[in-house]
């Protein structure tokens, strides 16, 4: 008599449990939805955090896409540039033999942030998502939410405080925006900060002053080797005392050259000139990448100063110089790449080529992102 009352609690207990189950995966996708924090990989060793870490500001114009290569092997991607970047974006990641995002970062609700985004969660696996509490009534954005509901994924609201990764020498986390309502979508943007043993990148998107004394005021550790400069280098972000906090050594501006906008603003160039800041510009040098083993850092183009810049031009513009380059061509793809390119295929399908006329006489054509 025990044994069947025993078996009949059992029953309805599994029964209830299963209802419960149904009922929280209902797949309805919305901003609000909170997933927590994130768990390590089965089986995880702290000590394998010991790879390279590899940051590419992938050229898109006038608007964003940073790809970050994690040395514990996972992969985030920040921002998605605008509408037409998703097939370029879509195109690099492949190139690095990357099928997963682990960690998609959304700054804000901007097209030329979020644009080339539905696109790559249809083509990618996909752990996380996160974006900040701030909708749009534009049809990218429903078009985002859509894509990410179409996975059966849901949304992390970024905010201030919140640790993407935390591992002894690995740490990703979100550092705003910190309040519930800005005046402003730009201050929306999420702003994350990642160290890798001693080396650390802050990652802007657009926010501007408001959120940036906000991070100050909260007391934030910001000091970071490499900062992505926010808002394209607009003179409304960056400004004296959040830079002088950062204290950084090298800035990353994404922007396109002669955009409307005027970006980056001569007022950022020079905040950042004022402290020896080394530069590089996405308009100037196209994609940037930057390797880290945690002690050094590593950059595929040469910094830029405001001066050196200004005289480049001036050549430029006088002689209507161009200076002569080798490529490597992919025997098997027909591509050709700038040696400098984060793309590069392997050594045993490499083919070096004196010039571009050399190049497309064996007809290769060139590689969307690295040659301009």
């Amino acid at each position: 008599m025990y044994i069947r009352k025993k078996a009949g609690l059992s029953l309805v207990f599994i029964f209830i449990l299963s209802l419960f189950l149904v009922a929280g995966c209902d797949g309805v996708i919305s901003e609000q939805d909170v997933v927590g924090e994130s768990l390590p990989k089965e089986n995880f060793d702290l000590d394998s955090i010991d790879g390279k870490l590899a940051v590419h500001f992938i050229d898109v114009g006038q608007a964003d896409s940073i790809l970050v290569q994690l040395p514990n092997g996972e992969n985030s991607l920040i921002d998605g540039g605008n509408r037409g970047d998703g097939d370029l974006i879509i195109d690099y990641i492949k190139n690095l033999n990357i099928r997963k995002i682990d960690y998609l970062i959304g700054t804000h609700p901007h097209e030329d942030h979020i644009g080339g985004l539905p696109n790559i969660v249809k083509n990618f696996e996909i752990g996380k998502i996160y974006l900040p509490k701030k909708s749009a009534n534009t049809k990218i954005y429903k078009s985002l939410l859509t894509e990410i509901k179409k996975k059966g994924l849901k949304v992390t609201t970024g905010k201030g405080g919140i640790d993407i990764l935390k591992r002894e020498n690995l740490v990703y986390s979100i550092l705003a925006p910190n309040s519930k309502e800005y005046d402003e979508t730009n201050e929306y943007s999420i702003v994350n900060k990642l160290t890798y043993k001693n080396n650390s990148f802050i990652f802007t998107g657009d926010a501007e002053k408001e959120s940036e004394n906000e991070m100050l005021k909260l007391g934030y550790d910001l000091k970071s080797d490499v900062l992505k400069v926010g808002h394209h280098g607009g003179k409304t972000s960056t400004n004296k005392e959040f830079l002088k906090k950062v204290d950084p050594k090298y800035a990353i501006i994404s922007s396109e050259k002669d955009n409307s906008y005027g970006h980056p603003h001569k007022e950022v160039l020079n905040r950042l000139n004022n402290r020896n800041i080394k530069l590089y510009r996405t308009d100037k040098m196209g994609t940037i990448v930057v390797t880290s083993d945690g002690n050094n850092l590593e950059f595929n183009k040469a910094p830029e100063t405001n001066k050196e810049t200004k005289k480049a031009d001036s050549i430029n513009i006088k002689g209507n110089t161009k200076e002569t380059k080798k490529y490597i061509g992919n025997k098997n793809s027909k591509v050709y790449h700038s040696p400098s390119c984060g793309s590069l295929p392997n050594k045993e399908n490499q083919i070096l080529l004196k010039s571009e006329q050399e190049a497309k006489e064996q007809g290769f054509r060139p590689h969307k992102i690295c040659v301009e």
